[in-house]
């Protein structure tokens, strides 16, 4: 593994750890050369899943763009990276189990918004307004009231 700041390729590994339940190994390491410490992570290769988006063109799964927006809805709010990171490799694992290596780009946002409002309503709040699309506060209201019904356990038809 090169250094990403001098580009050796003699590193070091001095700690390993597993992540998202056993589907990652999470390793950090110091470079022999300039002793620069970064984290890589490792990863069983699967085969590709190809997302339908809603106009219905397709485009590959991306891991990255799945974490880069959670990591926008969740900023500033107590969830944590390792939080992101284990609820990002549940969803891809719910995904690689159904079996179809086509998907709805509405699943996965479904997915996520089924995980996220346990973990965060502010996140889950920002996620939606993104993922619906909200045009106004009315979007935001009633996103509102589902969650406070959810809460009370009064949900309305």
């Amino acid at each position: 593994m090169k250094c990403n700041r001098c580009q050796q390729d003699d590193t070091k590994v001095i700690e390993s750890r597993d992540v998202a339940d056993g589907e990652a190994i999470r390793r950090r390491r110091v470079c022999t050369n300039c002793q620069h410490r970064f984290t890589t992570y490792e990863r069983l290769e699967r085969p590709q899943l190809v997302v339908i988006k809603n106009n219905g063109t397709r485009e590959l799964f991306n891991r990255e763009k799945l974490m880069a927006g959670l990591l926008r809805a969740c900023e500033k709010t107590s969830v944590s990276s390792l939080q992101i990171e284990r609820l990002v490799a549940d969803i891809e694992q719910q995904l690689y189990e159904q079996g179809d290596s086509e998907i709805p780009s509405s699943k996965i946002g479904q997915l996520i918004m089924d995980q996220l409002r346990p973990l965060n309503e502010v996140a889950y709040v920002r996620f939606a307004s993104v993922y619906r699309r909200f045009k106004d506060i009315a979007g935001f209201e009633r996103e509102l009231s589902q969650i406070r019904e959810l809460k009370t356990g009064h949900v309305k038809d």
